[in-house]
């Protein structure tokens, strides 16, 4: 079973009216904005990460064995 956590936001009193004359499922909406973002975020840090030269990587890992 997946856990759930849950996350309140306060929205203008006019959207969220908009968005019940609409029947937004606004969870739904939520969930999937959220997950786009962690995307979009985990890919710019991918990004990131591949700038960096493989030694580097491999001498920070040694680094990290040897002191834990």
């Amino acid at each position: 079973m997946t856990n759930y956590a849950t996350v309140s936001a306060r929205i203008p009193k006019d959207l969220k009216k908009k968005a019940d004359n609409l029947k937004l499922n606004i969870n739904e909406l939520i969930r999937r904005a959220l997950e786009q973002e962690l995307k979009k975020k985990a890919a710019e840090v991918a990004t990131i990460l591949r700038k960096i030269p493989e030694e580097e990587n491999v001498k920070t890992i040694r680094e990290a064995r040897d002191v834990g």
